[in-house]
């Protein structure tokens, strides 16, 4: 292994801790949402545009960054991107909390171990890269473990599916963005806040809103929906910038095993032998993609 100097060491570590803190915080996720489960889905995801939005301009204005927030906001196709990417992000949200509220950990889980095999994907779909053998074989293990879970369950693990490829689809967007982490999200959620914002007062002038007619604790929860978005975000942008792809390609796989982990023990979710072999293929496909990634790196380095 290659020497470090004691500051770049250090670097690395904080960037670890951080990347791991951000992806074991998503995976707790599960817990904050189950308890806003009476909340319409709809309000909550536009309670979280508004108060991450918020937050977001917070750390804006303390860097003093808003003309990049101005030119972004000029520049007509730059937009369109990240308006794209913002519909899939809230997609990933929406359909994300549902299935948590509905019943379905398990099955979101299920969704972020896919996304590293849907980036491939989209990888050589997408932007023609060329895929080795092994990740083609990986692809294939992943497949034949959604169908397996397609002829267990009788239908398509739609909620997984959906979590994977949109974001998948939202990580291809931020991939070709020009923007900074802080920025491009900030820029995501301004360009939906109007409609978030309209949704609420419209929630509340129906007398369906939750803000007003729930409990203290309730209000505290939603009203700190921004804090529970943003802060893995910047932790996962800290830690991005300090570690190799390859470590933080390994710690990905943390968030989906701590929610599978919810899933079966704190929320008593079904997991039967043949459910758990749809989930053998699927690890098999993932530890294939994550020892081919790390050797191709390694000879690249060397």
């Amino acid at each position: 292994m290659t020497s470090h100097s004691p500051t770049t060491a250090a670097q690395a570590r904080a960037g670890a801790l951080a990347a791991t803190a951000c992806y074991f915080l998503w995976g707790l996720v599960p817990l904050y949402w189950k308890q806003l489960a009476a909340v319409n889905p709809l309000e909550l995801i536009a309670h979280r545009h508004i108060w991450s939005l918020a937050l977001l301009l917070a750390l804006i204005a303390a860097q003093r960054n808003f003309g990049e927030i101005a030119a972004a906001l000029r520049a007509g196709r730059s937009l369109r991107t990240q308006l794209l990417s913002a519909s899939l992000l809230t997609g990933n949200w929406l359909i994300y909390v549902w299935g948590v509220n509905s019943g379905h950990v398990i099955e979101t889980s299920l969704g972020y171990f896919l996304v590293p095999l849907v980036n491939v994907a989209a990888g050589r779909f997408v932007l023609h890269e060329h895929l080795r053998r092994a990740q083609w074989i990986a692809i294939v293990l992943a497949a034949t473990g959604v169908a397996l879970l397609v002829v267990q369950v009788g239908r398509p693990p739609w909620i997984a599916l959906v979590v994977a490829v949109t974001w998948g689809g939202y990580s291809l967007m931020r991939k070709q963005s020009k923007l900074g982490a802080i920025t491009g999200l900030t820029l995501e959620t301004l360009l939906l806040a109007p409609f978030a914002l309209a949704f609420i007062f419209w929630q509340h002038h129906n007398g369906t809103g939750a803000l007003g007619r729930v409990d203290l604790h309730t209000h505290l929860l939603i009203l700190s929906s921004g804090v529970i978005t943003a802060v893995p975000l910047l932790l996962f942008a800290y830690g991005a910038q300090r570690i190799r792809l390859s470590t933080l390609g390994l710690l990905q796989y943390l968030a989906p095993s701590v929610q599978l982990a919810l899933g079966i023990w704190v929320y008593q979710e079904t997991f039967s032998r043949a459910r758990a072999l749809c989930f053998v293929f699927i690890w098999a496909a993932l530890a294939l993609y994550t020892i081919d990634n790390v050797i191709a790196q390694r000879r690249s380095r060397s």
